[in-house]
């Protein structure tokens, strides 16, 4: 049995249109205390949230394999949260506007509470210097959708009238390496190779 410990629409996408089976059972755990108790740089606080995910509903679902996935944005060392808000959100894309950005996206997969695989990747993205006329026209039409990702936008959609420029993988940036997990589940015979 596979299961996604994520309420991700884009993370559900991607495993459906991989050709994978699996159930989805969102895992709720407390981001920031797992933050609040990480010292080392993001590129390890990732995996330790996705491990965190999959660990936690790895102790519902007995044998389980599960997938535990997280995202996180950074910029000039500070990271971001979902915004809460239209207006957090403003907040957020006037940060990043004209500078470039981090995406980095991790993924875990643990059965019976043990890690049995864990890989990250990141993307640089590159925001243009939009005017505050046109943010707003985005915010309006991108509408309350937007707190649904950590950089208040999705790229693949409206989100790209944002950028100038993206370095990276495209499905890091929507939130999951997905080609290393997929190989990881071809390996253990969960899909076939």
């Amino acid at each position: 049995m596979l299961i996604l410990a994520s309420a991700s629409g884009a993370r559900r996408s991607m495993l459906e249109n991989a050709g994978l089976s699996f159930t989805v059972d969102a895992a709720d755990i407390d981001e920031t205390a797992v933050k609040n108790a990480h010292d080392g740089p993001p590129e390890q606080l990732a995996p330790r949230l996705a491990e965190a995910k999959a660990r936690t509903i790895s102790a519902r679902h007995p044998g389980a394999l599960v997938i535990g996935a997280d995202q996180l944005l950074e910029l000039d060392g500070v990271l971001f949260d979902k915004p809460r808000d239209l207006a957090d959100a403003r907040a957020h894309l006037m940060l990043l506007r004209g500078r470039t950005h981090r995406l980095i996206s991790a993924a875990a997969v643990v059965q019976d509470g043990h890690v049995l695989w864990t890989a990250s990747d990141e993307a640089r993205l590159t925001m243009r210097a939009f005017s505050e006329g046109f943010l707003g026209e985005y915010l309006a039409k991108a509408g309350v959708a937007v707190r649904n990702t950590v950089g208040a936008y999705h790229l693949e959609g409206l989100g790209a009238t944002l950028f100038e420029a993206v370095d990276g993988n495209h499905f890091t940036i929507l939130g999951l390496p997905l080609l290393p997990l997929l190989a990881f589940l071809r390996a253990r015979g969960v899909c076939p190779s």
